[in-house]
Order: structure tokens, then sequence, then C-alpha cells
């Protein structure tokens, strides 16, 4: 038996990255998945690859309210129901708060933000219909702390656990439990971008990544997308009955302090 027989999980930027691995491990779990991204050819091949019958690919941009509603219907069609959510979709971007274009902050906060308040609005309501199940939001490790060069970022991540903590509160007379995932560095195309760039050296960038990471972090490594998805995965299981409306850090350590070794 799986640890997720018989559910229907809906997960945002699920074409690549952790979305990616999530879909992977929760299909392997016996979940059916919703696969949710603006990547239609990396999403369709991977729904091709896992099978028509365990999953599906859906067009969604987080950030519009009207595509929310069709990635929706789509997947009750598929499907017949959706009780469990991956609010996972999220951009990054790099700069300095007094340098940060006001269409760059909004761009951040539509995709970050008002994405998850879209998908915990639209699709709770059918998870309590299903008799209810679990959502679980990605924030960060910057949603605990503060970075330089990500403050747009970090806000949006600091408001999905206030999002969090108010949808648990909110929901939990239907039966729905609401949790964080904080990553901190993963390896993934949007800590390390080189993995987009045809052109780029994605292993150099790797390596130096890897050495910044072994400075950093107390495990010496970055984590993994799959490791993300294991936590992820917990919380939409039964083994997290009793656990909602908490963030989970999966950082290697990074928020613990600075190491002298």
């Amino acid at each position: 038996m799986g640890k997720l027989d018989g559910r229907v999980v809906f997960i945002t930027g699920g074409a690549r990255g952790q979305g990616e691995q999530e879909a992977r491990l929760f299909v392997a779990e016996g979940a059916q998945v919703v696969v949710a991204d603006v990547l239609d050819e990396q999403g369709e091949a991977l729904v091709k690859e896992l099978g028509q019958d365990r999953a599906r690919f859906v067009h969604l941009d987080v950030s519009r309210e009207e595509e929310w509603a069709d990635a929706v219907a789509a997947a009750k069609d598929a499907f017949g129901k959706i009780d469990g959510l991956v609010n996972n979709a999220g951009i990054l971007r790099f700069n300095s708060l007094v340098d940060t274009p006001l269409d760059e902050f909004m761009q951040v906060v539509q995709v970050n933000q008002v994405g998850c308040f879209l998908g915990i609005r639209t699709v709770a309501p059918e998870i309590g219909a299903a008799g209810g199940g679990t959502i679980v939001n990605t924030a960060s490790y910057t949603a605990m702390t503060g970075m330089a060069a990500v403050g747009t970022y970090a806000a949006t991540k600091h408001a999905i656990l206030g999002l969090t903590r108010v949808a648990s509160l909110e929901l939990a007379h239907l039966g729905i439990r609401v949790n964080a995932v904080c990553p901190g560095a993963i390896d993934t195309a949007m800590s390390n971008p080189a993995q987009l760039d045809p052109t780029a050296d994605a292993s150099a960038t790797s390596a130096a990544l890897d050495e910044l990471y072994r400075k950093l972090v107390p495990l010496g490594r970055v984590g993994r997308p799959e490791e993300v998805a294991a936590l992820a995965l917990f919380l939409s299981a039964e083994d997290s009955s009793y656990i909602t409306g908490q963030p989970f850090v999966i950082d290697g350590g990074w928020l613990a302090g600075v190491s002298l070794f």
C-alpha cells in the first residue's frame, strides 16, 4: 500500500524542480496527480512518463484567478475530486530593495503570494467537499529570517506563513490540514539558473554553489528536490495527522546559525 492510495493531489509548479519530484513521489505512493504549470511542454512530457491513468497536466498561471477555475474543473473532470493541494509554484528575483522596480516586486507577489492565496481559496472548498485532506504551501528558509538581495521573495514567503496559519484555523472544521515547507538551498533551476542556459557551464556553476554551501550549511551541501518532496509527502499523508498550521524548515541546518568548524 502507498501512503497516498486513493488521493488526488493538485501540484502547482509541477513540471520541474521540487514540483516534478513531488509529482513523481506522490504517484509512486498511490496518488493520482494533477501537474499544473505554465511550462506546457515539460508538464506534458512528465505526465506522459507517469501515465494518463495516474497524472494529468493542466496549464495554469497561478496569478490568474480565471485560470484557477478552469484548472480545477479540468482536474475534477479527470479524476472526480481533489483532496490535496501543494502550492509549489514560485519565482525568485535578485535585487536590493532600493533597486527593485515596482513591476518586479509585483510580479513576484502575484506568483508567490497571490498564487498561494488563490490556490487555497479555489481548492479548499473542493477538498472539503471530498471529505477533507491537506494543503502544503511552499514557503522558504527566508520566511523564517532575512537574506540580502531577495527582499521581495522573502516578503512573499513570510506572507505564505501567515496564510498557512490562518488557513489552518479557518479550514480545520472541514477536515483540512494546512502546513508549509521552508526549503533552504535546493539544487533546482531557481537557485541555479545556469541549468536552463544551454550556453552556460552549469557544472562549473554547480561546483561554485557547492563550495558556497559547504561553508554556509552545517550539513555541507545543497539540498535535493527529492528531499523536499519527501517532506511534502509526510505533510500530505496520515503520518502527520495531528499536525496543522506549522512551518517545517528543510535547510541542512542553515537556519540554526553560523558554524566555525
